[in-house]
C-alpha cells in the first residue's frame, strides 16, 4: 500500500506552497480588512492553471482530480481562509456541478473558459427557508417554449457577485418534492438576474457572500443541466465533492493554528522559561497534531476513492464532521496558548479561529452530516 504523492502531485503542492507564501499570506490582513479577495490573486491561480486543477484534461483542466484540487485547497488556506474559499466556490462547487451535472455538449461548452479562469463559478442552492432541508425551495423554473423562466431568491452564496456562470437550483414539479429539482446554469448579465445583499460576516470576511435574485429569468432550455428532475442529484453529488474540499480546508487552517501556536510557545515566557516547556502546553499541541494527523489522513483517502470512480459519500460526509469539528478545537487550543494576546484581532490566530467557525454549518451542517452518517450506518453497517 503507497501512501506517497505522485511526481506530478508533489510538484502541484510545491507551486501551490510557492504561490501561498509569496503571494496570497502577505496580502491575508489587507484582505481581511477590506473584505475583497483583489482580482488580481485570482488571475495569477489562472494562469499557474490552478482553476483548472480538478477539470478533465478533455475539457481544458489539469486532470488532476479531487486529490489534486484537495492538496491546493490545503495550501491556500494556510495564507489565506478568504482566498480559498472564494477559489473553492469557482473550483469544488461551481465547476463541479457543470461536471458531475452536465451532458457533454454542456460540459465542452462551459467548462473550458472556467478552467481557464476566464469565467468564475458558483453554486446557488440555499434559501432562507430551504437550507439543509431542499425540498422547501421556493425558486421556481417554469418552462415557456425554447426556454424556462426562474424566479426566486437565494442567500449565503459564495463569490456570487464575480462568478460568470451559476448553477441556480429550483423546481420544475412541486408534487415531486425533491425529484422535481433541477439545476440550471444562469450567466451574469442574464436580465433580471442582480446581485442582492452582501452579508457581513463573523469570519471569512475577504470571501463575498451574498443574495442573488431571480427574477423572470429567462435561459435557453439547453442551459437545464442534465435531465429535468435531476437536480438534487447534481447537487448531492457536488457537495460530496465539496465537503472534501472543506476537509482540505480545515487540514490548511490546522496546520497554520498549530504553526502559531508553538511558534509563541517557544518564544513566549512564563516563570523563567518558554511556556513550551509547560506540560499544559505541551498536551494541547500534542492533541492539535494528533487530529491534524487524522484529518490528513481522512481527506486524502476520501479523495483517491472519489478519483479511484468508487462510492464515497459516507467517507465525504465522515470526513466533513470530523474535519470541522476537530479544527474548532484546534484553534480554540492555538487562543488558549496565545492567552490575552489570542483575544486581540491584531493576533492572526484570532482570524483562524473566526475563519474556523463556519466550517460547521455550510456545505451540510455537522448535525446533517451526522444524520447522513446514521442512515447509512443503519442500512449498511
Amino acid at each position: 500500500m503507497d501512501f506517497d504523492f505522485s511526481e506530478e502531485q508533489e510538484m502541484v503542492r510545491a507551486m501551490a506552497r510557492e504561490f501561498t507564501d509569496e503571494a496570497v499570506r502577505p496580502l491575508a490582513e489587507s484582505i481581511e480588512a477590506n473584505h475583497q479577495v483583489p482580482g488580481e490573486l485570482l488571475e495569477q491561480m489562472a494562469e499557474l492553471g490552478l482553476m483548472g486543477i480538478a477539470i478533465p484534461e478533455a475539457y481544458g483542466g489539469a486532470g488532476l482530480g479531487e486529490t489534486g484540487l484537495c492538496i491546493v485547497m490545503e495550501e491556500l488556506t494556510r495564507g489565506c481562509f478568504s482566498t480559498a474559499a472564494t477559489y473553492g466556490a469557482h473550483t469544488s462547487i461551481g465547476a463541479t456541478s457543470v461536471e458531475v451535472g452536465g451532458s457533454e455538449e454542456q460540459k465542452a461548452r462551459f467548462l473550458p473558459p472556467m478552467a481557464a479562469g476566464e469565467v468564475l463559478g458558483a453554486f446557488a442552492l440555499t434559501e432562507s427557508n430551504a437550507g439543509s432541508d431542499p425540498a422547501a425551495m421556493a425558486t421556481t423554473a417554469q418552462r415557456d417554449g425554447d426556454q424556462w423562466v426562474l424566479n426566486g431568491e437565494k442567500i449565503w452564496i459564495t463569490a456570487g457577485d464575480i462568478a460568470g456562470l451559476t448553477t441556480v437550483f429550483a423546481v420544475t414539479d412541486r408534487e415531486a418534492g425533491v425529484k422535481g429539482l433541477s439545476a440550471f446554469v444562469v450567466p451574469a448579465g442574464t436580465p433580471g438576474f442582480t446581485v442582492g445583499k452582501r452579508e457581513e460576516k463573523m469570519g471569512q470576511r475577504g470571501s463575498s457572500t451574498v443574495t442573488l435574485v431571480l427574477e423572470d429569468v429567462r435561459v435557453p432550455a439547453d442551459h437545464l443541466l442534465g435531465a429535468e428532475g435531476s437536480g438534487f442529484a447534481v447537487a448531492m453529488k457536488t457537495l460530496d465533492r465539496g465537503r472534501l474540499a472543506i476537509g482540505a480546508n480545515c487540514l490548511g487552517c490546522g496546520r497554520e493554528a498549530l504553526a502559531l501556536s508553538r511558534a509563541f510557545a517557544q518564544e513566549r515566557e512564563a516563570f523563567g522559561k518558554p511556556i513550551a516547556a509547560q506540560q499544559a502546553i505541551q498536551w494541547m499541541l500534542a492533541d492539535s497534531a494528533t487530529e491534524l494527523y487524522a484529518i490528513e489522513s481522512m481527506v486524502y483517502r476520501a479523495a483517491w476513492m472519489c478519483d479511484a470512480g468508487r462510492p464515497f459519500s459516507r467517507e465525504s460526509a465522515a470526513t466533513k464532521l470530523f474535519a470541522s469539528e476537530a479544527l474548532d478545537r484546534i484553534v480554540d487550543r492555538g487562543v488558549q496558548i496565545h492567552g490575552g494576546m489570542g483575544y486581540s484581532e491584531e493576533c492572526a490566530i484570532s482570524r483562524l479561529y473566526r475563519d474556523a467557525r463556519v466550517t460547521r454549518i455550510y456545505e451540510g451542517t455537522s448535525e446533517i452530516q451526522r444524520l447522513v452518517l446514521a442512515r447509512d450506518v443503519l442500512k449498511n453497517g
